[in-house]
């Protein structure tokens, strides 16, 4: 599965950089994650020039998933035990914003 489409690179180049966005404005833009376990990774912003996103990550304990940056390289490489599958993206996702993803993972900041 490609893991960016035309369609989602639109969203986020439309989305800009959200360092200065407020949280109630600022969109999860995308979904990927491990089809067999622990791994989910929501991404914000993409810099398509050094291929890495800003987003949440977590993965597998909630309790330890944070907001920092992740590679589009290093999820497309990814092979997943034990049957080799890939990190996927996922294509029912509803962009949602930050502040709604902080509540479903209950953060305070």
């Amino acid at each position: 599965m490609k893991l960016l489409t035309k369609e989602i690179l639109n969203k986020f180049e439309k989305q800009g950089k959200v360092d200065d966005m407020p949280s109630d404005k600022a969109k999860v833009i995308c979904k990927f994650f491990n089809p067999t376990g622990g791994g989910t990774w929501y991404a914000i912003e993409y810099n398509a020039d050094e291929r890495m996103f800003f987003g949440f990550a977590d993965l597998g304990n909630p309790d330890f998933a944070e907001f920092g940056y992740f590679s589009l390289d290093e999820l497309e490489s990814l092979k997943v035990p034990p049957f080799g599958l890939s990190i996927e993206r996922d294509r029912y996702f509803a962009p949602m914003t930050v502040t709604e993803l902080k509540k479903q993972y209950k953060i305070n900041y």
